[in-house]
């Protein structure tokens, strides 16, 4: 663990404890989504503290560099954290791409499988059924929508009355 790990509280070195490579392991892709926003939130206090902290001191110390010589604790924290959410970071894309290959290969054996060539005779008996199914009338209904056609309906006519009887 990072020595400024011990300035921590007890949440927040269990927080990075859940970090290690053994626990990471045994996390799935939504557990360490879980984590991934809880290790952001504590990095992202210890920014904001880091910042807010080094701005206040500016004025009373003259400088940005004298300022920050006061304020290493909240930047080594952050620090911590960001080391911290970039493991598991890298090991949340680990298990988004493993989960994506595991959805190819199911696409590409359900695509395999035998009587869904084009033409045979079960692929034809579930496009007939699929086309039936699949022919509607995807045009919203309802009131509202009658009374919008009337109105555009009405308007393009009172637009032609109006060309026409300017020819005349």
């Amino acid at each position: 663990m990072h020595p400024l790990a011990t300035t921590l509280g007890k949440a927040e070195r269990d927080l990075l404890r859940e970090v290690e490579d053994k626990r990471l392991a045994k996390l799935d892709e939504d557990g360490l989504v879980e984590l991934h926003g809880r290790i952001r939130r504590a990095r992202n206090k210890y920014v904001g503290q880091y910042r807010r902290q080094g701005s206040a001191k500016v004025a009373a110390k003259g400088g940005r560099g004298l300022a920050k010589e006061r304020n290493t604790r909240n930047a080594g924290r952050a620090e911590v954290f960001e080391d911290a959410l970039a493991r598991v970071s890298a090991a949340l894309a680990d298990a988004a791409a493993a989960q994506a290959e595991e959805l190819k290969a199911a696409r590409l054996a359900a695509a395999n499988a035998p009587g869904t060539w084009p033409g045979s005779d079960q692929a034809t008996a579930a496009e007939d059924i699929d086309a039936t199914a699949q022919v509607h009338d995807r045009t919203p209904t309802g009131p509202g929508r009658e009374k919008r056609n009337a109105s555009s309906q009405a308007k393009g006519a009172r637009r032609q009355a109006k060309r026409d009887s300017k020819g005349r």
